[in-house]
């Protein structure tokens, strides 16, 4: 790989402040590629390296709907749901970082070459906490998932053994108070025995593409869809209501807003046909609104 290397340390202004989160901050981050993208919104993704063609297509689903959506993917770069998601990301033109196991100068695994390279020619980057040159070590790949957890406001496991490496990614995000979602899987495979357990223990399940969309609406009020570059508010407003009908107070809470600023969008919306109020009080998109295509446009 060839970029340009940069070095962290905890002083300095482009390290991420979310690491100090961790019980033990990395005292450096090195990487290669470009750092400022470590200060995207993002969303970890990660799951079995022995991933079933299920946790593979999950994976690259995933991948999509996350640079789609305009999130950064954060993964290991490992084999099966990690390098599949990140693939997909850098496919649909997204940002992806690998936090490595080795020295960000270290390839591992080799399968994941093509990921490696691709996410520091796309602006995204490779980093580390450890030093240049290290080979991979069963101890680091443990510290590497838990900056993986920090890193992102939210994980998703996509397919994890009851005890992996995947697991304790999932351990650490939920310590940290991150937003954990899983995908479920079949009782008998192996691979699902501990998603589904994240599930049963509370994680937001993710059945579908638009599971993952809506979470990613409500949890980082970011819309898939485009929107009207004439009114911001719109963005913020119904992509809250896109993941789930809500009251006007409980969205002015939500989106730190006052009732009456809310309510006074919600009935411009309304005016506009974009919204209609339940009988019980939430509002909600309107069909109208869903199948307008000038505001229902995929990002390509």
């Amino acid at each position: 790989m060839t970029s340009e290397s940069f070095e962290l340390s905890r002083k300095h202004d482009s390290y991420p402040k979310s690491l100090e989160d961790l019980p033990h901050p990395p005292e450096t981050i090195y990487g290669i590629g470009n750092p400022e993208a470590l200060h995207l919104p993002s969303i970890a993704i990660v799951g079995s390296r022995r991933a079933t063609p299920y946790g593979m297509a999950v994976a690259e689903i995933a991948g999509r709907v996350a640079a789609e959506s305009g999130l950064a993917v954060i993964s290991g770069g490992a084999l099966g749901c990690d390098s599949a998601a990140s693939r997909a990301a850098l496919d649909a033109g997204g940002t992806s970082i690998i936090v490595s196991g080795c020295g960000a100068d270290v390839i591992y695994p080799q399968t994941s070459s093509d990921v490696f390279q691709r996410s520091i020619e796309r602006d995204g980057a490779v980093v580390s906490i450890e030093n240049w040159g290290a080979p991979p070590r069963r101890y680091a790949f443990p510290k590497r998932n838990g900056v993986i957890a920090a890193l992102s406001r939210a994980t998703l496991v996509i397919e994890a053994g009851k005890k992996s490496g995947t697991m304790s990614t999932a351990e650490m995000a939920s310590q940290l108070g991150r937003m954990l979602y899983a995908v479920p899987g079949s009782i008998f495979s192996p691979q699902s025995v501990g998603t589904n357990e994240l599930i049963s223990d509370g994680a937001s399940i993710i059945c579908s593409e638009r599971d993952l969309e809506m979470c990613i609406a409500l949890d980082y009020d970011k819309l898939r869809l485009t929107e009207d570059p004439d009114n911001s508010e719109m963005g913020r407003v119904m992509s809250a209501l896109v993941a789930s009908p809500t009251r006007a107070d409980e969205l002015a809470n939500r989106l730190g807003d006052s009732v009456i600023t809310i309510l006074g969008t919600l009935s411009d919306y309304e005016a506009r046909g974009m919204v209609i109020r339940l009988p019980d009080g939430r509002y909600s998109p309107s069909e109208e609104f869903f199948n307008t295509s000038d505001r229902m446009v995929v990002r390509k």
